[in-house]
């Protein structure tokens, strides 16, 4: 009887641990480490002096900072009014929730093309905002403003996805409870809710930073692509292949892996820290 006990439990749906594991480092590798690793090996043939000034060229370190800071900015404002918005659509029920919560995920059905069509019509100088805001000296399209409404536009939704159903989870009688000893509005909120939230909004961050980053289709309509100014890495890489210039794309594409393998890298650090440290998510 025990061993019939002992031989169901380690039966499973799935396969076994070695086959699986197999599949799935094999369906990585085809699908991610192998481009990935290309693009490695296609820098390591410039050699370093070559790269380093591809690399540090004026104008590609001016798209760099342009993307990632822009990014950075998106993910963080996304950070704050995702979470906001998350917790309206799972604490309150009010005529045309499920409206609003379908318009969440529209990013995601909705071509970045049409997405940057649409934000250009609204924020350029004559269009529906931007005609009220060029006379407050407010210039958006075709601006580095532009570029962070276009990518707060498309990474939203990772963030309100990620904390919602983490914050749909979490226990009302932890709030309740937290009341009854005299706990304040804020202390309830920074001391309860937001440690159990912080695992999964650092993922929600992380991933609305992964998206912003490599964004290209809603920012290039709006953004004006003037160099040094509103031109982002990912259009400069378009450029250097469109003037058979391989090697200064191969530089730059290689920069943007490091930097946000680093990026991401920290974040998810910080991520298992929080987790540890407020045993939550794990």
């Amino acid at each position: 009887m025990r061993g019939r006990a002992r031989t169901w439990r380690k039966r499973s749906v799935l396969p076994g641990f070695g086959l699986s594991l197999g599949f799935t480092i094999a369906y990585l590798g085809l699908v991610v480490l192998v481009p990935l690793a290309a693009l490695v090996i296609k820098s390591a043939g410039l050699g370093a002096a070559e790269f380093w000034r591809l690399a540090t060229d004026p104008r590609t370190l001016a798209a760099l900072r342009l993307s990632f800071g822009t990014a950075l900015v998106a993910a963080t404002i996304n950070a704050v009014f995702g979470a906001l918005i998350a917790w309206v659509l799972v604490r309150y029920r009010f005529f045309g929730r499920r409206f609003l919560d379908a318009v969440i995920d529209l990013p995601f059905a909705l071509p970045t093309a049409v997405a940057g069509i649409a934000l250009t019509s609204l924020y350029a100088p004559n269009g529906w905002v931007g005609q009220f805001l060029q006379p407050l000296g407010l210039k958006v399209a075709y601006a580095p403003a532009g570029i962070v409404v276009a990518l707060t536009f498309v990474s939203l939704p990772f963030v309100v996805r990620t904390v919602e159903p983490v914050l749909a989870e979490i226990d009302r009688e932890l709030e309740e409870a937290a009341a009854t000893l005299g706990a304040s509005r804020a202390q309830t909120m920074f001391k309860v809710i937001v440690p159990a939230l912080l695992p999964a909004l650092l993922t929600g961050f992380a991933l609305a930073l992964a998206r912003a980053v490599g964004e290209y289709g809603s920012v290039i309509f709006i953004a004006g692509n003037i160099p040094y100014v509103s031109e982002i890495a990912p259009l400069l890489i378009v450029i250097r292949l469109e003037e058979f210039d391989y090697a200064g794309a191969t530089a730059v594409a290689a920069v943007m892996l490091a930097i946000a393998f680093v990026m991401l890298f920290v974040i998810n650090l910080l991520q298992a820290w929080s987790r540890r440290r407020f045993g939550y998510g794990s």
